[in-house]
């Protein structure tokens, strides 16, 4: 079912925020994008925030996605963030199948994540992190999978503006195990491969990660910081697609193998009225 939120006459940060979450709440697609498409990272991240303020769960962590090089803005991010709600954040473990909800008509798509759960809180006032200060944040190191959406089907192909005004296009975060060695585990080791229905897709390593998984995790607590947020004790961070974007649609499994550390299953079911 398609969801109508007035999107004719939604063009303000206000009315836009609101359109997206009455959508996701209703568990509805969007026709397309309800108001004018935010000019500017800025102006999406604006939208974003009051979304959040909007929807009544708690942020537990934030997802990290990269920004295409022609998508990028002049000197401008090559990463966008977005929040993940302690609802959406989902633990797993070795072999066990998690079903996550998919909007019916808009879009949805898994990836495979290597993900930090940070151990204190990020000190206040404090803006700019390197991937060793950032390193020091963190508790450990998980495998996972994000599972990507929103209630706009063509939220990719507008582009990074309108990702980061839909939570930055995050549905939720799934948590497998612990990898324990992580510190001292070179990148390239790190390695796993994406199935849907059996059939892979796509296969990548932690060294795919532009500066590394640390780098990315250092980029959204500079981020947050300068949104005058702090990254949280317990606040699970994901570092970008390894293996890439991979569609699927509601009935649909997918598994991921991390080699030598776990297997993570997930089956995508309609979402349901929150």
């Amino acid at each position: 079912m398609r969801f109508d939120a007035g999107s004719e006459h939604a063009q303000g940060p206000d009315a836009i925020a609101s359109a997206f979450v009455a959508a996701r709440r209703a568990g509805n697609a969007l026709p397309d994008f309800p108001g004018t498409i935010p000019a500017s990272l800025a102006e999406g991240y604006a939208i974003q925030e009051r979304a959040i303020g909007r929807w009544p769960d708690a942020v537990a962590g934030w997802k990290v996605g990269g920004i295409a090089p022609a998508q990028r803005e002049r000197n401008g991010d090559a990463r966008l963030v977005g929040p993940i709600f302690r609802r959406a954040l989902l633990w797993a473990e070795n072999e066990t199948e998690i079903e996550f909800p998919v909007f019916p008509g808009g879009f949805a798509a898994v990836e495979a994540e290597f993900v930090f759960r940070l151990a204190r809180d990020a000190d206040e006032g404090q803006r700019t992190f390197t991937p060793g200060a950032a390193a020091a944040m963190v508790a450990s190191m998980h495998v996972g999978i994000e599972t990507a959406g929103s209630p706009l089907a063509t939220i990719n192909v507008l582009g990074p503006t309108v990702i980061a005004s839909d939570f930055g296009n995050n549905a939720g975060l799934i948590v497998g195990p612990p990898i324990r060695d992580w510190r001292t585990r070179p990148l390239e080791e790190l390695t796993c491969t994406m199935y849907i229905e059996g059939t892979v897709v796509g296969r990548g390593s932690a060294a795919a990660i532009d500066g590394g998984p640390l780098g990315a995790l250092a980029f959204a607590l500079g981020h947050l910081a300068g949104r005058g947020r702090r990254g949280r004790a317990g606040d699970c961070i994901t570092t970008g697609a390894v293996t890439g974007v991979h569609d699927v649609r509601a009935g649909q499994s997918a598994h991921v193998v991390f080699d030598g550390i776990a297997k993570l299953r997930c089956r995508a079911v309609a979402a349901s009225p929150r």
